[in-house]
C-alpha cells in the first residue's frame, strides 16, 4: 500500500491527506477503491474542548472522478467525539477545514 501513497497524493485534494490516513488502495476489475480514515485531533487541538473519542461514524462511499476510464470510490470513515460537558456527540467542522483549501464556499 505504501507504494500507492505518492500517486494518491496527486489525485486527492491537498487537505485530504492532512486529515485522513490512507488505509488501503484496492483495484477491483475496472474500479479503484480508496479507503480513508479520519485522523484524530492533535493534543493541542483538543486542549480545553473536553472531547472523548467515541470511535467512528458509519463508513460513507463517494464516487470520485474516473482515472483512466476506471471508476473511483472513496470509502471514508469519520471520527466522532463525546463532549463530556454537554453530553453531545461532535464531529470535526468541515466548513472550518475547507476555508482556504480551494474548496468552494457553501454561502
Amino acid at each position: 500500500m505504501e507504494s500507492y501513497l505518492p500517486l494518491v497524493e496527486y489525485l486527492l485534494p491537498d487537505f485530504i491527506l492532512s486529515y485522513y490516513a490512507l488505509l488501503k488502495v484496492e483495484p477491483v476489475s475496472n474500479v479503484l477503491h480508496i479507503y480513508l480514515q479520519e485522523k484524530s485531533y492533535e493534543d493541542s487541538e483538543l486542549s480545553g474542548k473536553h472531547l472523548l473519542s467515541k470511535g467512528f461514524l458509519p463508513e460513507i462511499t463517494i464516487q470520485d472522478f474516473p482515472i483512466r476510464d476506471k471508476r473511483v470510490f472513496l470509502h471514508i470513515k469519520r471520527r466522532r467525539w463525546l463532549n463530556t460537558i454537554t453530553g453531545k456527540v461532535q464531529q470535526r467542522d468541515w466548513n472550518q477545514v475547507a476555508q482556504g483549501t480551494g474548496t468552494p464556499s457553501r454561502e
